[in-house]
């Protein structure tokens, strides 16, 4: 380990060399120096001296830079990522991931810049979620430029799945509704149908069960037939405040299998209170019978079983009858 740090020693020296001017050098040779850097900083690694080595690989991309060699320097900058991942703050990566991606883009190699935002944000995912969506975004929009919508629904869908995690729904279905877009791009009709179901997942976790059914009315076309069903079953249920039911469709299969996140998400969607059917009549064993008035069966007759009232002329015939 001491013969590594003598000569990672050794390479900072050759580059300080380099960078002074002289009679016969009036301009830094900053190629060599950033060599000298970048050798030093390897040395520093195998003698398990990180900061040193990160530190190293820090001013070699500094010389590959000022000498227009922005490959160079942004490899430089990703390997001081790497070798500092266990000393450095989410901030101090975050900031070099950014910064390496730049210098690739300017070489023209968008590819390897939205690559090394990947990496940095699976260094961070654990521990600092937040920056990790950022970064995976910012690599979904490298991709995009280079025209690569197959790797960029990849990493946007990492953010989507990471937002759902961290119950930021309204952002997830944002996250969730451009990664429906690289796919529509791309022509992968089947990953729509399962962004619907998720969509439709993430909005009644919402408590928004109306959003929910306008997401499935505008994507739904793009569903398989366990998708349909799964969606309808779930939406019904809801819509009738079937408790039991919904409790059955958010436990279903293909829900089962989808994504661990959206998987866990659905064990936690609030169910519908349900309807509480109408009390039954109740009734008191051995209570008295009613009281029943002696006249309400003559109450009760129909009109025609009633005694007939008397005409005007049987009351004539009555009033002579006394008479005589």
């Amino acid at each position: 380990m001491s013969a590594k740090l003598n000569e990672a020693q050794e390479h900072c020296k050759a580059a300080e060399k380099f960078l002074k001017t002289s009679f016969l050098r009036w301009k830094p040779d900053y190629d060599s120096a950033a060599d000298e850097y970048n050798q030093a900083a390897q040395c520093y690694r195998i003698a398990r001296d990180l900061k040193s080595s990160k530190e190293c690989y820090i001013k070699a991309s500094e010389m590959y830079k000022k000498n227009h060699s922005f490959f160079h320097a942004g490899k430089a900058l990703e390997n001081a990522i790497i070798v500092s991942k266990e000393i450095s703050t989410p901030d101090e990566i975050y900031t070099l991931a950014r910064d390496s991606s730049s210098l690739y883009q300017q070489h023209g190699s968008g590819d390897s810049g939205a690559n090394v935002l990947d990496k940095a944000a699976k260094i961070l995912e654990e521990n600092s979620p937040e920056k990790a969506v950022l970064l995976y975004q910012q690599a979904a929009d490298v991709s995009c430029t280079e025209s690569s919508q197959h790797q960029g629904s990849e990493y946007i869908s990492k953010s989507s799945r990471i937002l759902v995690k961290l119950q930021r729904y309204d952002e997830a279905l944002d996250s969730l509704r451009r990664e429906i877009g690289f796919h529509q791009e791309a022509g992968n009709i089947g990953a729509v149908g399962r962004l619907t179901v998720a969509i439709v997942l993430v909005q009644l976790a919402r408590g928004d069960a109306v959003a929910a059914e306008k997401a499935y009315k505008e994507w739904g076309s793009n569903c398989e037939v366990p998708e349909m069903q799964t969606i309808e079953m779930l939406l019904q249920a809801f819509d009738e405040e079937d408790r039991e039911s919904a409790k059955k469709a958010l436990a279903s299969p293909f829900i089962r299998s989808m994504d661990v996140e959206y998987a866990r998400l659905a064990s936690t969607i609030p169910l519908p209170e349900g309807i509480e059917p109408l009390p039954k009549p109740t009734f008191r064993e051995n209570a008295a019978p009613s009281y029943v008035s002696p006249n309400a069966s003559y109450m009760q007759q129909p009109q025609d079983e009633k005694t007939p009232d008397k005409t005007l002329d049987d009351k004539k015939t009555d009033d002579e009858d006394g008479l005589c």
